[in-house]
C-alpha cells in the first residue's frame, strides 16, 4: 500500500512541484503534459496479464524499453519538445524508482 501511494504520489504531486518551480508561467499547460506523458502505459494494455504489480515495467514494456528512453533523452534537448521529454523521462524514473522499491521488499 506503502509503494503504491509513493509510485503515484511521484506520478501526481512530483510534476506540479517540477512544473511550479521550473515552469511557473505556464505551469498548468506544462503539469497537463507531464500527466499525458502517462499514456505511455497504454503499451501495458498488449502485456499478459495486462497489469502485474512484481513486473518492473522498466526495459519490459516497449515504451518503456531503453530504445524509448532514449528517445525521450532526444526529445528533452530541443525548446518545442523539452516538457514533453522531461515529463516521459520523469515518468521512467518514477516506475524505476518503484522497481528499486518492489526489489527492496519496500512495504
Amino acid at each position: 500500500m506503502l509503494r503504491t501511494c509513493i509510485h503515484y504520489g511521484l506520478h501526481f504531486l512530483i510534476p506540479i512541484a517540477i512544473v511550479l518551480v521550473f515552469f511557473p508561467k505556464y505551469w498548468k499547460k506544462n503539469y497537463l503534459i507531464f500527466l499525458t506523458a502517462m499514456l505511455i502505459d497504454l503499451d501495458h494494455l498488449i502485456a499478459d496479464p495486462v497489469f502485474d504489480p512484481n513486473r518492473c515495467s522498466v526495459g519490459f514494456h516497449f515504451l518503456h524499453s531503453s530504445y524509448a528512453i532514449v528517445s525521450y533523452l532526444i526529445l528533452s534537448i530541443p525548446k518545442k519538445t523539452r516538457i514533453a521529454g522531461l515529463a516521459l523521462l520523469w515518468h521512467i524514473i518514477t516506475d524505476q524508482i518503484d522497481c528499486w522499491m518492489m526489489l527492496s521488499d519496500f512495504i
